[in-house]
Order: structure tokens, then C-alpha cells, then sequence
């Protein structure tokens, strides 16, 4: 049994699922402001629905971000906290995969960009497609991971469907398409996690980090330079 939360995408997600991704328990409540009191009562509540134990759960699926810094430091902080009481391994999904795979089974999509308002004039933006069900990143010539920060108004590569609230605040091709509202969920966070976890497996609450994008986050505007 798997446990997944988000609480990344203006919203406290919570899911409970099997090897197989069945759901045997999910619950979303929309908006951000009460996050930090309806995360664990939440996560019980899925417990109790589900008839389990925390000992009963094999990894504890999360939104590491890129997105919203505190709703990424709520989901990590719940998980980190969970793991070390109850030894349990984590595994982090990244927001634009979880909005790349909410596309496909959405729209059908096999090939697309993930964008995020990032606010700041930017977007967080990720290429991704489709291996056996699940939308994987598309590496750079490099090798590294297109996890990137994009200027407002840039334009893509290719001219391939973009997805995600920052779709709009891009520069689209001709006859692009695009789709602003795709929200993922903890059930699609928790589908990608155990697909991660089976092929990688999880890791120890020390490594189970954030993914900011923006090196300067957690400082204010005014420390950054953006008042």
C-alpha cells in the first residue's frame, strides 16, 4: 500500500493506493489556506477509509515541486516527519511530471510541455512522453533533465501541445495546442511514485528534498531583489 500527497497545486490531496494503482482511498479539498491543519487529519481520516496502519504503508509518495514554496514545504515536511517515526522510505514526483501525465489521461496527450506559473515574469517548464503509461522527462542533449525556468512570453522548440496554468503565459506556435487547467491530484502523484518506486525504489527522509527550480525561494522579494 502506497500513501500520496500534494498540497502543492492550491489544494490538500490525499491518496491511498495499492501496487496495481487502485484506489482504495482519495480525497482533495481545494485551496491552500488551511493546508497545515487538514493535512494530518486527512491522512488519518484515508487511513481509517482504507482499514490500514501507517505500518502497513510501503512508501510515502510527494509532491517535491517545482511549485508554490510553502505548499512544497508542507507535503516534504509531513512526509520527512512520517518517515523518520514510522521508517518508512519516500519517494518524490515532480509537479510537471504529475501535470504531463494528468494531460494523458485527460486528453490523450503522448508528447507534451508541462508549464507552471512561476509568477516573477517566469514558468516552470518540463518536456515529457509517453513509455509504457507513464510520461517521462525528455532529457536534454545533455542528459540532464529539462526541468527549467522559462521567461514569460518565450516560445518552445517544438510545436507540440503545452500544458498547465502556464501554458497561457507563453508564446504559442501557430495551431499549437495548449490546455491551462490540468490539476493533478494525490492519486496521480501516487500513480507516478509507484512506478518510480518500483523500477528506483525510495529513499530515507534526509534525501527526500524539495525541487525548487528558483535557488532564491525561500528568501522574500525584497532579498531577491524583486522589490
Amino acid at each position: 500500500m502506497f500513501l500520496a500527497m500534494d498540497t502543492v497545486f492550491d489544494q490538500c490531496s490525499i491518496a491511498i493506493l495499492d501496487t496495481s494503482g487502485q484506489v482504495l482511498s482519495s480525497h482533495t479539498e481545494t485551496g491552500k489556506r488551511q493546508q497545515t491543519q487538514q493535512i494530518l487529519p486527512m491522512i488519518d481520516a484515508a487511513l481509517s477509509e482504507a482499514q490500514l496502519r501507517l505500518a502497513d504503508i510501503k512508501a510515502l509518495i510527494f509532491n517535491r515541486g517545482p511549485g508554490a514554496f510553502s505548499g512544497i514545504r508542507i507535503n516534504t515536511a509531513v512526509v520527512q516527519a512520517l518517515s523518520v517515526a514510522h521508517d518508512i522510505p519516500c519517494v518524490g514526483v515532480s509537479s510537471l511530471q504529475a501535470i504531463a501525465q494528468s494531460a494523458y489521461q485527460k486528453y490523450g496527450l503522448t508528447h507534451v510541455y508541462s508549464a507552471l506559473d512561476a509568477r516573477m515574469q517566469q514558468v516552470y517548464f518540463g518536456q515529457y512522453a509517453l513509455i509504457d503509461n507513464i510520461m517521462q522527462p525528455v532529457n536534454q542533449d545533455n542528459g540532464e533533465n529539462t526541468e527549467q525556468l522559462l521567461d514569460y512570453d518565450s516560445q518552445t522548440a517544438l510545436n507540440i501541445a503545452i500544458v498547465g496554468n502556464g501554458a497561457g503565459l507563453l508564446s504559442l506556435h501557430d495551431e499549437q495546442i495548449s490546455h491551462d487547467e490540468v490539476w493533478p491530484d494525490a492519486v496521480v502523484i501516487g500513480q507516478l511514485g509507484i512506478a518510480q518506486f518500483m523500477t528506483l525504489g525510495g529513499t530515507d527522509a534526509a534525501h527526500a528534498l524539495p525541487q525548487y527550480l528558483r535557488n532564491q525561494a525561500w528568501k522574500t522579494l525584497k532579498e531577491q531583489g524583486k522589490a
